[in-house]
């Protein structure tokens, strides 16, 4: 059985797969190319899932299982991997403790003025005049109150936030102390000092949130998007923070990524950008090896109770 991984893993990690699945063949190379002859030989796909097109999976006519280690899928080629009844899973859920630290790293950075201290400091100025808060008795709404919004959540409350999330089922998750269906979002977001989005990119959630939305947001709110850029236009963004419906944006996700160098976002003060890094750690790959390994376990035994099975309909 030959397992293709499309991207080149710390040579530790290697030799762990090699050593604990000496049965197996595997093969380590970046990038795979549609008429690569390894293709049609692999039974098993690791990738990061944006290297994918329709004709790697037609051309893989032995592939049965491909493993995505990320979260998003938006960039797969879903419906052919569909057609061919192809096994998918992901690494959803190995991103929520550093996106969590992140985004309380944010609103730490925001409620206590970090950017304007550094200038401050560039400058050699001493200035304690700068208007500081505090995180207990705020309101964080959770825009996908899954894994990772459990998870900061879970952070939040040990600042003494209010916890409030929405999910597409309403149903409870740890940590939040009051969850809403997705529908209600509207009716609610008022509430959020902070609004945190770490939603997926699906029909659902494609420029979910419109002028009405940002209109409602109180006009000292801070939107945090950690999900997918097109959760939001642009031109709604923009129209919010420039006309004041909100006061500050973090963003780590995009529309066009890179953020060309030219676009308006670098530059303003009510902006903060990071390059899509909230998910990144160390620890990353790691976790999500642990899950495929899990996944090889069972896939090896004939089960198929695999971690993060991917339901080809809904897209994750």
């Amino acid at each position: 059985m030959l397992i293709q991984f499309t991207f080149m893993p710390p040579e530790h990690l290697q030799q762990e797969m090699t050593a604990k699945f000496s049965e197996l063949t595997f093969h380590f190379q970046n990038g795979l190319k549609v008429n690569d002859p390894l293709l049609s030989q692999c039974e098993i796909l690791v990738t990061y899932g944006e290297d994918l097109q329709d004709s790697h999976i037609l051309n893989g006519t032995n592939l049965r299982w491909i493993m995505v280690v990320s979260a998003g899928l938006e960039k797969m080629p879903l419906n052919v991997i569909k057609e061919k009844n192809i096994r998918v899973t992901n690494a959803r859920g190995i991103h929520k403790i550093p996106m969590a630290e992140y985004t309380i790293g944010r609103i730490l950075e925001v409620e206590k003025k970090m950017r304007e201290l550094r200038e401050q400091e560039k400058e050699h100025k001493w200035d304690r005049n700068l208007s500081y808060g505090e995180l207990t008795g705020k309101t964080i709404l959770i825009n996908g109150a899954g894994a990772i919004g459990s998870e900061i959540g879970r952070l939040a409350k040990a600042f003494g936030m209010h916890t409030i999330g929405v999910n597409r089922s309403g149903k409870n998750a740890d940590h939040i102390d009051k969850l809403y269906k997705i529908g209600d979002l509207l009716s609610i977001i008022d509430q959020g000092d902070y609004i945190v989005s770490v939603l997926p990119s699906t029909a659902e959630t494609r420029h979910l949130l419109t002028d009405e939305h940002f209109g409602r947001m109180k006009s000292s709110g801070v939107f945090i998007n950690i999900g997918r850029g097109d959760l939001v236009e642009e031109k709604t963004l923009l129209h919010a923070l420039k006309s004041g419906q909100i006061a500050h944006a973090v963003l780590d996700v995009f529309h066009e990524e890179p953020l060309p160098a030219n676009h308006p976002y670098w530059d303003m003060a009510n902006v903060t950008v990071s390059p899509h890094i909230s998910s990144i750690s160390k620890n990353y790959l790691p976790r999500a090896f642990a899950i495929f390994v899990n996944n090889l376990e069972e896939y090896l035994k004939g089960s198929n109770e695999f971690i993060n099975l991917i339901d080809l309909e809904r897209g994750y």
